[in-house]
């Protein structure tokens, strides 16, 4: 493990433990390349890459953007609102393999995680909606 994936993530693990810590943090590390979910990189496509790996770097930025909320002390909410982002952002990636990938049982698995977050998002859209969040 890198020397910054390590930072990283002791950052990380600091910034959950101290909720009031962790909105500015998130805040601060918006647009830093840093290793992300699944050790993923979060930085800015290149033109070097093709269209899929495009369109997977901008569906991962765009959640782990969402995911930056600012934390309420409330798990049950802060559960809901960060989750919808994750969730939304499985979906990005499997409407990213419906486009472009070609495997018959990556691209039913794509569907079908489609159709459960959603249905999840919803959910959980609804609850803070009846929670007066």
């Amino acid at each position: 493990m890198s020397k910054t994936t390590i930072i990283a993530a002791a950052a990380i693990t600091l910034a959950f433990a101290n909720t009031s810590f962790s909105g500015a943090f998130a805040q601060e590390m918006k647009g830093h390349d840093m290793k992300g979910h699944a050790g993923m990189t979060m930085n800015a496509a290149s033109a070097e890459d093709s269209a899929s790996t495009k369109a997977f770097k901008a569906a991962n930025a765009k959640m782990h953007q969402g995911m930056a909320i600012e934390f309420s002390g409330d798990a049950d909410v802060d559960f809901a609102r960060g989750m919808i982002a994750h969730h939304q952002g499985a979906i990005d990636m499997a409407k990213i393999e419906l486009e472009y990938g070609k495997d018959p049982t990556q691209r039913k698995l794509a569907e079908a995680v489609i159709k459960a977050q959603e249905a999840e998002i919803a959910d959980m859209q609804a609850w803070l909606k009846q929670h007066g969040k």
